[in-house]
């Protein structure tokens, strides 16, 4: 195989063109790369004499010679280079030798995104009639912090960005071998057709040499829970069913297992109907959607006893008199707000309750679900002529697998809260902390784009917590921590502001939380995020802050944050904002204290107090969280994935938050709501025998691969059998309480009766959140002979399932 590599750029000194060097040693086995330089091209120039010069006339017979061709781009200005853009000028103006050419992009920057924005506008310019290359979806390649990337030699010196590369050229030999399978059937249809498949841009189209590994009635991408309400689902209507998971064991769970576990529920539909028409405004909402979702909330309680086998309870009803009662009405101005409820599963809540009884579903459907975990699904499978889904690449044990679905394929994915490029895109943001899973990087959105499908809510994304959804400022990738206003005023009453990134308030810091929403004249909506937001405050009020963080749920070590300063100045200089711009706010809001009344933003005068006049005074950087995305494939009250036509994909549905049905202003509860309402409808359909695959009306036109499965089952992850061992003097503990699956601990006692080791054998928490848990408890229960310590701050559940299985254990003990 033959490829060309285009370095992007003219400069002597190029990471671009060490990139390609690296590309053309490592994979000297697998292909020749040709590097071609673009430095001695001349810029494009229309008025130039007929003939081309000669340096582009060479580049397109390399073009036209090669398998294929690598692109790798450097960044400027948030765009490609002006050379490399004049090149693609001069090889889409007379000549044309990138046309339906397999491409691939790659690049290297000096910053830490690797050219990714100079990527995605490369992908533009090369789509524009003329130019037309066919380009490799997804596999972004982005080398960032180039001038640390490479050894003396030349060589990437991380191992995992080394694995990611060789992952991305792997998928760019398939594509090159899909699209030139393509072409030699191209040359054998009908020229309709052929206009037909030159629009086809599934990297899997479907050849009928295809070799399957394994084949399913249904494939769930997303074990959340909105993938095991699917999964379960489509097992009860007689499927088999297999259910992956990017994250890995213990991880599963996706928002669903982090969230308060509040369904959203109501007792009337048409004041319910009126109630969401109302949030989404100016937005309109398709309204076979909207009915669906609303039917299913009307009918939640008897949902919830009929199908997770527990009985209801109902916030608004059981909770009336306490602060939790303003939750059920998030937006009481609004018409119809009297009908809207939250159920749960039990009297309590943000203990993973809902989460583990759908988790239990599948794990009781074991002998018709599989299950894999750390398992990301790479490409949706889809017939070339058709356009009907019928399969799902995934990588499994590190191996790349074709798994046929005959009859659907779930997407159920999650959103894209820990992908920064769709983040900037598609909301505009530099960054958002993630307060959910860190899982969520936009998958579904990708394979849904790869098969043809439109695209809503992309826009509309959720906050949660205290200051309209602002949390202590974490490094990027790390999940961050919140409270909510009703339950910790302490954070916009007194001496104490919240400013944004030029050291002036932009808010009404004392307005109860509406998910991130601020009120914007007449509507609420999420602000553009600053990038470091801070909370300003003096001696007065941290004194208070730390009398009163026993009371403080979300936040018990928030001022382990605080940064100190002397006088406002040198504050400002320490937390990078404008120190006149903060004086001068600090002097305004004295003044609406001594006036009692916040001439700015209306805070309610009993939360004012001036700042004193002499230091010292502290700052706490904040960043603007994310609690989910809304934004996926369009779907219909089918849960049907549908194209820009509006015309259903063959075969392929969607589920969760992954496309919900919200846009604009958003209530509590409904993500969960529609995880257990789409979810089921997605995991019915899919299930359902499709006859227009089984039984093909005219094989003329309908191509149908080859059926050709190595194995129709790989196992599941679910199913490996646990058994623990005790020696003398050991006992085994079990506990249910945490955020996951079943504890088990093996505790052994010295000859006195005392704790010698306690063994974690067993579990299934987050390890992001509960692994100092995990890891430190055991020894202080060593230590102090005794199972009842104190719990780890930010880890309550995992430390009260330890707790309970060592005390299970303990009780054992003769």
């Amino acid at each position: 195989m033959k490829i060309v590599g285009i370095v992007g750029t003219n400069a002597r000194q190029s990471y671009n063109r060490m990139l390609l060097q690296y590309i053309q040693k490592h994979f000297a086995n697998q292909f020749a790369l040709e590097i071609c330089e673009i430095k001695d091209i001349p810029l494009f120039n229309e008025n130039h004499p007929a003939a081309d010069p000669e340096s582009i006339t060479v580049l397109a017979e390399k073009i036209a010679a090669a398998d294929g061709v690598i692109i790798s781009t450097p960044e400027h200005n948030h765009s490609v280079p002006s050379p490399l853009k004049s090149v693609i000028e001069w090889l889409s103006y007379r000549i044309h030798p990138l046309a339906n050419k397999s491409l691939m992009i790659v690049g290297a920057s000096y910053h830490p995104q690797g050219s990714s924005r100079a990527q995605v506008h490369l992908r533009q310019i090369l789509d524009s009639p003329g130019v037309n290359p066919r380009v490799l979806p997804g596999n972004e390649f982005l080398l960032g912090n180039a001038k640390t990337a490479f050894d003396s030699e030349g060589n990437i010196k991380n191992e995992k960005t080394v694995s990611f590369l060789e992952q991305c050229i792997s998928e760019f030999i398939k594509f090159i071998n899909s699209n030139k399978l393509i072409d030699q059937k191209t040359k054998t249809i009908p020229d309709q057709e052929k206009t037909v498949q030159a629009l086809t841009q599934s990297v899997f189209a479907s050849s009928p040499k295809i070799q399957w590994d394994a084949n399913y009635d249904v494939v769930v991408l997303g074990f959340g829970g909105a993938g095991a309400t699917a999964a379960r689902f489509a097992a009860d209507e007689g499927a088999k069913v297999l259910l992956v998971d990017a994250a890995p064991e213990g991880s599963e769970g996706g928002n669903t297992k982090v969230s308060h576990q509040l369904i959203a529920s109501g007792d009337n539909f048409d004041n319910l109907k009126s109630y969401y028409k109302q949030m989404a405004e100016p937005i309109g909402i398709d309204d076979d959607v909207l009915n669906t979702f609303v039917e299913g909330l009307v009918d939640m309680n008897n949902y919830v006893k009929k199908y997770l086998d527990v009985e209801p309870f109902s916030i608004r009803k059981q909770w009336i008199e306490s602060d939790l009662s303003a939750v059920t009405e998030e937006y009481p101005e609004f018409s119809g707000v009297h009908s809207a409820d939250m159920t749960v599963v039990h009297e309590g809540i943000a203990d993973a309750a809902l989460w583990k009884i759908l988790r239990q579903k599948v794990v009781e459907s074991a002998d018709k679900i599989d299950v894999w975990f750390n398992s990301p699904a790479l490409h949706l499978i889809q017939d070339l002529q058709t356009k009907t889904i019928i399969g799902v690449q995934v990588e499994h044990e590190h191996v790349v697998r074709n798994i046929q679905a005959q009859n659907g394929v779930v997407l159920a994915t999650g959103g894209f809260e820990n992908n920064q490029q769709m983040i900037e895109d598609y909301l505009q943001e530099p960054y958002l902390s993630p307060i959910g899973t860190t899982y969520n990087k936009g998958a579904g959105i990708k394979m849904a784009l790869e098969v043809g499908a439109d695209l809503w809510h992309m826009r509309s994304y959720e906050s949660l917590g205290q200051l309209h959804g602002l949390s202590p400022k974490q490094p990027k990738g790390v999940r961050s921590k919140y409270a909510t206003n009703i339950f910790w005023p302490i954070l916009f009453t007194g001496s104490i502001i919240t400013i944004g990134d030029d050291g002036t308030r932009y808010f009404k810091e004392d307005d109860i939380n509406r998910h991130g929403h601020i009120y914007n004249h007449g509507f609420w909506r999420i602000p553009l995020s600053q990038e470091h937001p801070a909370v300003i405050f003096d001696q007065k009020q941290y004194d208070k802050i730390q009398a009163d963080n026993d009371n403080l749920n979300g936040y018990p070590d928030i001022l382990k944050f605080a940064i100190k300063a002397n006088n406002l100045a040198e504050l400002a200089n320490k937390i990078g904002t404008n120190a006149d711009n903060l004086q001068q706010t600090i002097t305004d809001f004295n003044y609406f204290a001594q006036k009692g009344k916040d001439y700015a933003y209306q805070r309610e005068p009993k939360t004012l107090t001036s700042f004193s006049e002499n230091g010292p005074y502290y700052a706490i950087l904040m960043r603007q969280n994310m609690l989910n995305t809304q934004g996926g494939a369009r779907r219909n009250s089918r849960c049907q994935v549908l194209n820009p036509n509006g015309q259903p994909i063959a075969h392929l549905y969607e589920a969760g938050e992954l496309g919900a049905p919200f846009a604009n202003q958003y209530a509590g509860g409904g993500n969960l709501a529609d995880c257990l309402i789409s979810g089921k409808i997605a995991g019915q359909n899919a299930a359902q025998v499709k006859v227009d695959i089984q039984t093909p009306t005219n094989t003329a036109t309908m191509v149908q691969p080859a059926m050709q499965v190595t194995t129709n089952n790989l196992g599941s992850d679910l199913q490996k059998e646990e058994s623990f061992v005790t020696a003398s003097n050991q006992y085994l503990g079990k506990s249910n309480a945490g955020m996951g699956d079943e504890i088990v601990v093996r505790i052994t006692l010295d000859n006195n009766k005392k704790l010698e080791n306690v063994e974690v054998l067993k579990q299934s928490e987050s390890q992001d959140v509960s692994k100092e848990a995990l890891e430190t408890l055991p020894k202080t229960m060593v230590t102090k002979n005794t199972y009842n310590v104190d719990a780890i701050s930010g880890a309550t559940r995992t430390s009260a399932a330890l707790k309970e299985a060592v005390k299970d254990a303990l009780s054992k003990v003769e």
